[in-house]
């Protein structure tokens, strides 16, 4: 037993990845090609990959949202979770890496189930909100830029359903989050939307030493 959590030897997070992650074969493929990109550190791991399906699948989420796609890896994690009729909305400002997804999603047979928008994450939550899709989405996962979180929230408040989850990745940002005396967009970024998660009467929060630290949201 332990009364804290431990920051994991290599050794050790080989052995959980060994025996504790069953990652689908297109999924590690396009670990795999991440991995030759040079900003290869902004994929999320494949142990977080596989909490966040198997979250998709014990909410029994249909309807879900990404702000921050990078190369499709959660996106496809997702994805490949949900029933044949579930949505996922992915919002990313770039065409550039998705397009490198794209040939996965197709390959493990789910691109139709993922709706890319290009453009502002902003812009399109707004629009969604706009064409009342207010409290129909199940599930969301944002991982995008770092500044722009509190708006995220803001947004996907209203537009997850009462009961729905929100994850929010990078949350220790590296062990940088604890340097208070720091101006740095991304650290308030990151700081802000963690004490307003601890704050906020509305959800039920649980932060995780997952990766980089991410925080599971439930809106009551």
């Amino acid at each position: 037993m332990a009364n804290t959590s431990e920051q994991l030897s290599e050794p050790m997070r080989e052995y959980m990845l060994e025996v504790g992650v069953r990652e689908p074969q297109a999924l590690a493929q396009l670990r795999e090609r991440t991995m030759e990109l040079p900003n290869h550190g902004m994929q999320i791991a494949p142990e977080q990959g596989a909490f966040m399906a198997m979250l998709v699948k014990l909410t029994g989420a249909k309807h879900c949202i990404e702000v921050g796609t990078f190369t499709g890896y959660s996106a496809l994690a997702v994805a490949l979770s949900l029933p044949a009729d579930g949505t996922l909305v992915c919002c990313d400002i770039s065409e550039e890496w998705p397009e490198i997804g794209r040939h996965f999603w197709t390959e493990a047979g789910v691109e139709s189930l993922i709706d890319l928008r290009i453009g502002p994450a902003v812009e399109t939550l707004d629009a969604l909100i706009a064409q009342g899709r207010s409290e129909s989405f199940d599930f969301a996962f944002v991982d995008a830029d770092k500044v722009s979180y509190p708006a995220y929230y803001a947004r996907l408040y209203e537009l997850v359903r009462p009961g729905g989850v929100m994850l929010f990745d990078n949350v220790f940002w590296g062990g940088r989050v604890l340097d208070f005396g720091s101006e740095d967009p991304d650290i308030v970024g990151i700081r802000t939307i963690n004490q307003t998660l601890a704050t906020d009467d509305r959800v039920e929060i649980a932060m995780l030493p997952i990766a980089d630290g991410l925080t599971v949201v439930r809106k009551k």
